[in-house]
């Protein structure tokens, strides 16, 4: 037997399964250790955070005068939105935003609560803000649109820019979202537990069969003299 060969790990399957089997309470304990310190986490740790969200809709020139709204001018605007984009989360828009909110917090943290997106061949902008107090996240979210709105007409000289939907204060967190930590506790406390007792008895070489002897030492096992306690 070779190097190679002496350092080879044979797997039985059905004996892995038994194993899972023999320590299922084991892994559900685990599991419902895990859970329980997802929910702790979501209930008393996890700061809930609110999102208020307003639209708006930019009309060019060529609508304003009466003639529709052509394919032309959505492809166009789809073009345009990415910059309507950059324009909204602009150094000057958000300084204002802060300047007349009275807002002492930084920009850049003003910055990652705010989230646009421009749904596929539309020139609608949705702007998301999220904060800890459903209230700030719904005045943030109108005066940002506000502030955009003056800047886009100002900037892409565009006819104007109209509000679709105004911010709201949320009624309920969008996170944390407690039954989806609940869930994904239990699933990762019950593949590590698993993943541990496979770890464990596939690293296991005690001598547990008659066939563990027969693969370690190479040779034909002859009998099996049972324990004298059985016998009695």
């Amino acid at each position: 037997m070779n190097n190679q060969e002496a350092n080879t790990i044979e797997i039985d399957v059905l004996s892995l399964l038994r194993t899972i089997w023999r320590k299922k309470f084991l892994i559900l304990l685990t599991a419902i250790l895990t859970t329980g310190l997802a929910f702790a986490y979501s209930a008393f740790l996890a700061t809930p955070q609110y999102d208020s969200t307003t639209r708006l809709y930019v009309v060019n020139q060529s609508s304003d005068n009466g003639a529709g709204i052509t394919n032309q001018d959505l492809q166009a605007g789809s073009f345009l939105v990415k910059d309507y984009k950059e324009i909204i989360l602009s150094q000057d828009v958000l300084k204002n935003v802060t300047t007349t909110l009275g807002i002492t917090d930084d920009i850049d943290d003003i910055k990652e609560k705010i989230t646009v997106n421009i749904p596929v061949d539309t020139r609608i902008l949705s702007i998301t803000v999220r904060d800890s107090d459903p209230n700030q996240a719904a005045t943030i979210a109108n005066t940002l649109r506000d502030e955009a709105a003056k800047k886009i007409i100002e900037v892409t000289k565009v006819s104007d820019v109209t509000t679709l939907e105004a911010a709201l204060p949320a009624e309920k967190p969008s996170t944390p979202q407690t039954k989806r930590n609940l869930v994904l506790g239990f699933i990762v406390g019950a593949f590590l537990a698993t993943a541990l007792v496979l770890v464990l008895e596939v690293l296991d070489d005690r001598v547990k069969r008659p066939q563990d002897i027969e693969e370690g030492l190479g040779m034909t096992l002859l009998g099996v003299v049972p324990q004298a306690a059985k016998l009695k």
